[in-house]
């Protein structure tokens, strides 16, 4: 099968969405100019740059209480900081939960039943108890071709890593399994791991 997208693929469900995978995914959490702490996961994302560290997600669509993108985008452009929570599997019904369109004065740490914490160098909220959480302060966004396409791009000026995730001085992601999103409503969990050495090493 070959389709341009411009054409269409004349499937039930969009293909592109499942072909890039498995992504991982930014459960980026904000706080808007009155304090209303906001939720949300992103599987468009992913670490850009060591030194200094440096991540992207990318916001699709819009919503109908916010003039332009989502509520994440709106209270980044406020703020000028977020935080990126890293997704375990046991949190994987919460995280559907914020998948919600809830409105934009929503507590969506409440209604997930999650409890946020205060970050260390932005004035942010965190996931408490994520095995690891970015704090970020935003260098850019990008407007992308189409209507409300953006990419977010931040620095990472602090670094959350919860402490049984750390094991002989390494962030094993086995002790946690993180989630991934495969395409349409599919997800993975990683927890089949290996290690290759380069042939430079």
């Amino acid at each position: 099968m070959f389709y341009r997208p411009a054409d269409g693929h004349g499937l039930p469900h969009n293909p592109f969405n499942a072909i890039i995978t498995p992504r991982p995914i930014a459960w980026v959490s904000t706080r808007d100019v009155d304090g209303v702490k906001n939720l949300a996961p992103y599987s468009f994302f992913n670490g850009i740059a060591y030194t200094p560290p440096q991540v992207m997600f990318a916001s699709t669509g819009t919503k109908p209480d916010q003039t332009e993108g989502k509520d994440s985008l709106a209270n980044i452009r406020a703020t000028e900081v977020f935080c990126i929570n890293v997704v375990e599997e046991s949190a994987r019904n919460a995280m559907n939960v914020s998948t919600t369109t809830f409105d934009k004065d929503v507590d969506e740490f409440e209604r997930a039943g999650l409890t946020a914490a205060q970050c260390e160098t932005i004035d942010c909220p965190r996931l408490h108890g994520a095995p690891a959480a970015l704090e970020c302060r935003l260098t850019q966004i990008v407007p992308l071709l189409g209507a409300n396409n953006f990419m977010i791009m931040g620095e990472v000026i602090g670094i959350h890593l919860r402490d049984n995730c750390l094991v002989d001085g390494i962030f094993d992601v086995t002790t946690y399994r993180p989630l991934a999103r495969l395409g349409y409503r599919d997800y993975s969990v990683v927890d089949n791991t290996f290690t290759l050495s380069r042939p430079d090493d």
